[in-house]
């Protein structure tokens, strides 16, 4: 009788909090295929998508399974009553039972040292969630002292998914920082599809990278003591072609796996010491 050698077979696992959208007349949970597809290829990590209830999950049973949380960008925004704006104009899409997770969830990520990864809308709960601040039409801003007038961040939604996602500009990169060091660039091209943006930056907060109108694009939690990382724009998109994107699913994966190896050792240590 030949005997099977017991294998862990399970990866490294991340959370991504799910967006409600309305099908018909009813509410479902979702996560764009896009950002499951580079959790799971670039960052080589298991995918697991966590609803958005009306009462929120407890985040200890989230943390019981999860390695890491990546924070997916969306249609809607973060609700201005988070930060002290401006009640929102009428038609703006907001999806309050995602912030109920989704912002209280970063706060517990970061304090646990879980890894991170924060994209779009992500990106701006991540500073909500660090007392910072959105600009709810960032368009319309004055300019920023020191750089050129605000231009348009917004894709057209009149022309092709493929054109709305693709280069639209620059971005400068903050010498001596993260994302200096893991990309190898002092500026590098991506794509542009928000209409906010971070105004006043939390304290907590490292500026990374800035588009040319000084609009804040990379952001780094200085603090955070595992990777906690947000970017504005959207490298899941068809990051196989893109070696930036390609850099940051792969460091947030590899601080998803190093987390969950010393998880498990921490855990067999201790049956060792129960037994």
């Amino acid at each position: 009788m030949i005997q099977k050698t017991k294998r862990t077979l399970r990866r490294p696992i991340v959370a991504i909090p799910c967006d409600i959208k309305m099908v018909g007349a009813h509410p479902f949970h979702a996560v764009g295929e896009k950002y499951i597809k580079a959790v799971n290829d670039a960052a080589g990590c298991l995918p697991l998508l966590v609803p958005v209830l009306p009462d929120p999950i407890a985040l200890e049973e989230i943390f019981e399974f999860a390695d890491g949380i990546f924070l997916p960008g969306s249609v809607s925004n973060v609700h201005p009553d988070h930060y002290g704006g401006p009640a929102s104009r009428e038609g703006t899409l907001h999806d309050e039972q995602r912030d109920r997770l989704s912002l209280p969830l970063i706060t517990e990520t970061i304090d646990r040292g879980l890894p991170l990864f924060a994209v779009c809308r992500g990106f701006q709960e991540l500073n909500v969630a660090l007392g910072g601040t959105l600009h709810q039409h960032i368009h319309e801003e004055p300019s920023e002292e020191g750089f050129p007038p605000r231009f348009d961040h917004r894709e057209d939604k009149e022309t092709p998914v493929e054109v709305q996602y693709g280069p639209a500009h620059p971005v400068y990169v903050a010498k001596n920082s993260f994302l200096e060091r893991l990309t190898g660039k002092s500026e590098f091209t991506v794509n542009s599809l928000h209409g906010q943006g971070i105004a006043a930056p939390s304290p907590r907060l490292d500026i990374e990278a800035r588009a040319e109108d000084g609009t804040i694009e990379a952001v780094n939690v200085k603090d955070a003591p595992a990777f906690a990382y947000g970017v504005q724009w959207h490298p899941e998109w068809k990051f196989w072609e893109n070696e930036v994107s390609q850099k940051l699913f792969r460091a947030f994966g590899d601080a998803v796996r190093a987390h969950a190896a010393g998880r498990h050792q921490a855990e067999r240590e201790d049956q060792v010491t129960h037994a």
